[in-house]
């Protein structure tokens, strides 16, 4: 018996179904290992079908990084609720980050490692993922100053450093996390708070660190 099925069903649903199968592929076995005959198979459709649709392994692999990126940034922004204190926000946001990884680290290893390592345009989709997720962490440690220091005096060229070092760090934590286990998403991301809010809440109430100076060592 073929792969195909008998009983009809509707393009988007089943192109869905194409990209289930296509992330789980190239999450577990890497983008130059997959196939598209496995990735037809387990969509439970023909591969002429699968190209019909998707046009090629490169397109294929393209729309899988765009769906699980928008996916991971609209968890993201979903679990950040505004009203809370600072501090509450960034836990929740991470919590989010985290929990979003960890229950899909085939599409984790898709956008953290398989799209990064494959060049170009699979680098630019993951880049404009990333720049999204930074610029809206950005924004919350602007509001976060703004609302610690009435009125802020935060550079914005450091503001943007600290979103990408807390961006950054997020995503190394992911990779650690999903590969250790028994780590919850709940302890990555309190793992994360401790590392990061102690600097950040000494910044939001206008303590930032300094080096000392070689007269006081």
């Amino acid at each position: 018996m073929g792969a195909v099925k008998s009983k009809r069903m509707p393009r988007a649903v089943r192109e869905q179904q194409m990209l289930d199968a296509a992330v789980r592929t190239f999450g577990q076995r890497g983008y130059m290992a997959a196939s598209m005959d496995e990735i037809a198979e387990l969509a439970g459709v023909s591969k002429p079908l699968v190209y019909l649709y998707l046009n090629s392994k490169e397109d294929l692999f393209t729309a899988c990084i765009r769906r699980e990126a928008q996916a991971l940034t609209a968890a993201v922004r979903v679990g950040v609720h505004t009203d809370l204190p600072a501090d509450r926000q960034l836990w929740e946001g991470l919590r989010a980050f985290f929990t979003h990884t960890a229950q899909n680290p085939d599409a984790w290893s898709v956008l953290h490692l398989q799209a990064r390592t494959h060049g170009e345009p699979f680098a630019a989709e993951v880049a404009a993922m990333r720049e999204e997720i930074v610029a809206f962490v950005t924004q919350l440690i602007v509001v976060a100053a703004r609302e610690a220091h009435r009125d802020p005096d935060l550079p914005e060229r450091e503001v943007a450093g600290l979103a990408e070092a807390l961006v950054g760090a997020a995503e190394s934590l992911a990779a650690w996390a999903n590969a250790t286990p028994g780590i919850t998403a709940r302890q990555a991301a309190a793992t994360l708070m401790n590392f990061a809010w102690a600097g950040l809440g000494s910044l939001m109430e206008g303590r930032p660190w300094s080096p000392q100076s070689p007269q006081s060592e």
